[in-house]
């Protein structure tokens, strides 16, 4: 029983057409019939091709490189989709751009990860699947429901079939404090040691090593 809408369709943007496709293939559907594309001046346009009234939609969008330019095109489909009466549209987010932009770590930063969940929210997203968010408390920032999926279990078992008992001899290296969390409960569940990068980010993609602890 759909609780959400009469059915399910699937439409995406131009950032992970092969994953929208391999999710429709496993659910035995098709993806939805959609344009996303630019305007001779650069503008992005999104159109729907088939009826979405009462469905209850997914877009499968990650805002990953161009990070801009995904996030509009997942802006602009939100918004078609909403206009067009759908019942319900969940944003399937797998990477979620700008999430390390959580806080303010000096004066007169932005917080950018909730100024793009606000834009989320007011194109008229009902609910967003993302998966390992940079900081759990993300989903905080969100006016609407979250699910935040691990992908921890996936890499668990491929660890654990590829090195078996050999996983007592290697480390997890988390690359820093906020990254201690998951890279402990990988360790843990893989029987591994567990090491942390001590590391000063002294300005935007420029990151001094100080200590490793462990």
């Amino acid at each position: 029983m759909i609780s959400h809408g009469k059915d399910i369709k699937v439409f995406s943007g131009n950032s992970n057409p092969k994953l929208a496709a391999d999710i429709c293939r496993l659910m035995g559907t098709k993806l939805g019939e959609s344009e996303v594309g630019t305007f001779s001046d650069g503008e992005i346009f999104a159109s729907l091709y088939e009826t979405v009234r009462g469905s209850d939609v997914f877009v499968v969008q990650s805002t990953c490189a161009p990070v801009n330019n995904n996030l509009m095109e997942l802006l602009i489909i939100i918004d078609a989709l909403k206009r067009a009466s759908a019942g319900r549209i969940t944003a399937v987010v797998p990477y979620f751009g700008y999430a390390r932009q959580d806080r303010k770590a000096k004066a007169r930063d932005p917080i950018t990860a909730k100024l793009v969940a606000n834009m989320i929210t007011a194109a008229g997203a009902d609910r967003v699947l993302t998966m390992d968010l940079h900081a759990a408390q993300i989903q905080g920032f969100f006016d609407i429901p979250v699910d935040n999926l691990a992908g921890k279990p996936i890499f668990v078992d491929y660890y654990a079939k590829k090195f078996g008992s050999e996983c007592e001899n290697m480390m997890v290296v988390s690359p820093d404090v906020g990254s201690v969390s998951r890279a402990r409960a990988f360790a843990q569940n893989l029987h591994m040691n567990l090491a942390i990068v001590d590391k000063r980010r002294q300005k935007a993609n420029q990151c001094e090593v100080m200590n490793v602890i462990g």
